[in-house]
């Protein structure tokens, strides 16, 4: 049996929810036509970047979605979201705690792990379970985990395809089978399976408590189109009159990009079916479902997020952020003015360790007959033989999922919750850990660079032991046997 591997099943399931998401939210359709043409126009003023993107394959991953979000309400459904996703190769990396921005949920994010992986598709899913726990109101606490008890998110073919996959993996038929049923399960469903009024009671309580309980799966909320120019995607989404975000969510504009930026469109109202206690069905709506956009740069390194994080800290604090942002351009000045102190350089990002880099060797100095005379890992780099770039952010930061989040569900009921985090209970709820998501770029780190070393004969043992001024003698004959 040929057995279906990961990356292509994974490849195949972003292009159903995208093609299924462009359908049902015809606005996101709208948006996706402006990012193209955004980045169209980017690489024509940007011809080194143009070149660099089709050096590294990425020019014609451009409109391809880089993520998707979802929101689940039971332990249950979490853990056999991580079996469904195992199977495309997506695991849980890194622990989100929204609460601290008023949101009751903690989240996971489920990805490639892998440099061919994310090359072959980088698609995630960033996913949220409900935390009850959060909820004040007693009354719509004990509503809310009825309704949760009596649903069931999977088809029961989609349950049999699981079991089977991991008992002995899938056939092309069957993968397809597979993405077909899992789809199933983040279509957006109109019908509500609550009466209007526990609908407006959860509401009530919570914008967010709303959307994952009173509907029969935790359908796509929004997914991300990658933007090479955030900035002119924002401003062009205002002259659309796409309602975009006040603000560009993130770091501010830089030469030397880091981490996430993101930004949106505010969810619309959308019809939605009640079914009322004596069985008549009423018409309403819902608002949850929107389109965004991000742009990545390079990963952080621990020292590197704690200056991120103090210089935000300071900005939000010097200008705190007004709801729907009337003072947007006041904080947007400020933190450009806070990360002038954050370096905007690769080769300071790297010397002073503020970032993950990946090392590459120039094919035209691989390991010959000729020794290479190494000093320092700044010695190669001057030289040339060997390179290095920033290594892609793969993730998320908590501060913006959730001002993306109270964006589109509005502010009610933040001054009610508690910002604790419970990163135990949300791996006893998931079924296992989360990847640590800085362990995984310093590994991406130094196996880049090892690897490169080995290329180019260079005894990494000897070279590390070398002193750093003047240069060790490394024959690279002598090495490459090793």
């Amino acid at each position: 049996m040929n057995v279906a591997s990961a990356d292509a099943i994974r490849t195949i399931f972003a292009s159903a929810i995208s093609d299924m998401y462009q359908a049902e939210a015809p606005q996101y359709r709208a948006m996706k036509a402006l990012v193209a043409e955004v980045n169209r126009q980017t690489l024509v003023d940007a011809p080194q970047l143009k070149r660099r993107l089709a050096e590294n394959n990425e020019l014609e991953r451009l409109d391809v979605e880089r993520h998707g979000a979802i929101r689940v309400g039971t332990a249950e459904e979490l853990s056999m979201l991580r079996r469904l996703f195992a199977i495309m190769g997506m695991a849980p990396v890194g622990y989100y705690d929204l609460s601290i921005a008023g949101i009751p949920v903690h989240s996971t994010a489920f990805r490639p792990i892998g440099a061919s992986a994310l090359r072959a598709s980088p698609f995630r899913i960033f996913t949220s379970l409900l935390r009850l726990d959060l909820i004040p109101d007693r009354n719509a606490r004990e509503i809310a985990a009825k309704v949760l008890a009596r649903r069931d998110i999977f088809t029961p073919r989609c349950r049999t395809l699981i079991d089977l996959f991991e008992r002995r993996g899938f056939d092309d038929g069957e993968a397809g089978d597979f993405v077909l049923e899992a789809a199933k399960i983040f279509r957006w469903n109109g019908q509500a399976t609550v009466s209007s009024a526990v609908y407006r009671t959860l509401y009530a309580t919570h914008p967010l408590l709303a959307d994952v309980v009173c509907f029969k799966g935790p359908h796509i909320n929004h997914l991300t189109l990658h933007a090479l120019d955030i900035d002119a995607a924002h401003s062009a989404m205002a002259a659309r009159g796409m309602a975009p975000k006040a603000i560009v969510e993130g770091p501010p504009r830089r030469r030397c990009p880091i981490l996430l930026r993101q930004t949106s469109f505010k969810a619309r109202p959308e019809p939605v079916e009640f079914i009322e206690e004596d069985g008549r069905r009423v018409t309403g709506a819902h608002a949850a479902r929107f389109g965004e956009i991000e742009q990545r740069g390079g990963a952080l390194t621990a020292k590197g997020r704690a200056l991120y994080d103090r210089l935000l800290a300071e900005a939000q604090a010097a200008v705190p952020l007004a709801t729907d942002g009337p003072n947007s351009l006041a904080f947007n000045e400020e933190l450009a003015r806070r990360f002038a102190a954050f370096p905007d350089d690769d080769e300071a990002l790297r010397r002073e360790k503020l970032a993950f880099f990946h090392y590459s060797a120039d094919p035209s100095a691989r390991a010959t007959t000729e020794p290479i005379f190494a000093g320092s890992l700044d010695d190669l780099l001057q030289t040339g033989v060997l390179r290095a770039e920033p290594i892609v952010y793969e993730d998320f930061l908590p501060v913006s999922a959730a001002g993306i989040f109270r964006s589109n569900l509005g502010e009610q009921g933040e001054e009610e919750l508690i910002a604790r985090g419970d990163r135990r209970a949300f791996e006893a709820a998931l079924g296992a850990p989360v990847f640590d998501e800085l362990a995984l770029y310093e590994e991406a780190e130094t196996r880049s660079l090892g690897a490169s070393l080995q290329a180019l004969g260079v005894d990494r043992a000897a070279w590390v032991q070398a002193p750093k001024t003047g240069a060790a003698h490394i024959g690279a004959a002598e090495s490459s046997h090793n």
